[in-house]
């Protein structure tokens, strides 16, 4: 199969010829449609995290299921899926007690060191990314990383669902449990952060605001429910903040992964508020928030992983709101290409030239 190889940090990604294994026991074949150009890939390609090489990357991933392993009974031939990172063993404490993303058996849904591999190339092989691989033709995964969704779904915006919405969404209405009537500031409007605009909106949240350098990214915040916009290239966002709502927000949201953000981020907040941080922040980098204010403030700060998902359950919710009405997806494509096209895909994405790229296989 077409696949695009990761080689090495700081290279663009080649096309090249992969193969792929036939389906083991609990494993599913899924021809990919549609596979999102997710922020978190980047961070990897630019060497902010580490992952071994050579490696398919990629995994916001829908496509249609073509075969699968013994004692598979979830899915059938022609099941039209979402992939999911937050693969889960299904039987651990956090599965148990509701946390599937914070599954700490991922073991179980991997193949062993003395199997055969997933991937290969020339007889060698090929490191699988966060249990998906989506820049390619067809991925092979666990059952447990799969979700069926209606076939009435576009396979394109169900990829979007695969990540960036389903942690967007998920760190609101999940993992900080906005309230209706309540005050929103969400730091950075890409794939994620227009997604937890969207959630804000979702919850009912009274005022959402949408901060970013990026006048287009604004203006797209504000169609998809942000009720004000800040332009963080113009001073102090956290001051506009305040400008905006006395005394700071009660929810706020980093969805850019950076130290400095984090740190507006729990600094916008008033008495009693909690900062969400959602963004990638480089593996050693420490954020630093003011004791005091953690103290008199009964300020918090927490993390956000994949939005605390429970996939099977929320993913399809997310399905249900687009096909409503309620949630949309459509304007956060901004671009749609080929998998040749995925190295232009990361230039516009640094450029913040677009929200999302979605590549297309069909």
């Amino acid at each position: 199969m077409k696949a695009a190889l990761f080689q090495a940090p700081n290279q663009p990604l080649t096309i090249e010829q992969v193969d792929i294994d036939e389906p083991q026991d609990r494993e599913v074949l899924v021809r990919t449609v549609a596979c999102g150009v997710c922020h978190s890939d980047l961070h990897f390609i630019d060497g902010l995290y580490p992952h071994p090489a050579p490696a398919v990357l990629g995994h916001e991933v829908a496509g249609v299921v073509e075969k699968t392993g013994g004692a598979v009974t979830y899915l059938k031939p022609g099941d039209h899926v979402i992939a999911c990172l937050s693969v889960f063993c299904g039987y651990c404490d956090q599965c148990l007690s509701g946390h599937p993303n914070l599954c700490y058996n991922r073991a179980t849904t991997q193949r062993s060191a003395k199997a055969k591999p997933r991937l290969s190339m020339g007889g060698k092989p090929v490191f699988q990314f966060l249990e998906i691989s989506g820049y390619a033709e067809q991925v092979l995964v666990h059952e447990n990383a799969l979700v069926k969704i209606p076939d009435a779904m576009p396979l394109d915006r169900a990829a979007l669902i695969g990540c960036g919405v389903t942690t967007g969404l998920g760190a609101v209405l999940n993992t900080a449990k906005v309230e209706a009537g309540s005050t929103v500031a969400v730091f950075g409007a890409g794939g994620v952060g227009l997604a937890a605009i969207q959630g804000a909106r979702l919850a009912g949240a009274g005022v959402i605001i949408a901060i970013d350098m990026h006048e287009s990214k604004l203006a797209l915040a504000k169609r998809l429910g942000a009720t004000h916009a800040i332009d963080a290239s113009q001073g102090d966002p956290v001051s506009a903040i305040r400008g905006i709502v006395r005394g700071g927000v009660q929810y706020a949201f980093e969805a850019i992964g950076l130290k400095k953000v984090a740190e507006q981020a729990f600094e916008s907040l008033c008495p009693g508020g909690v900062a969400t941080v959602v963004g990638m922040i480089p593996i050693g980098q420490k954020i630093e928030v003011d004791g005091f204010s953690l103290f008199w403030g009964e300020r918090k700060v927490q993390g956000c992983n994949m939005g605390s998902n429970r996939f099977r359950i929320d993913m399809p919710r997310y399905v249900d709101l687009y096909m409503q009405g309620r949630l949309n997806l459509d304007d956060m494509i901004s671009k749609r290409g080929r998998l040749e096209d995925v190295n232009e895909a990361f230039r516009a994405m640094k450029a913040a030239e677009v929200a999302r790229t979605v590549l297309m296989f069909d």
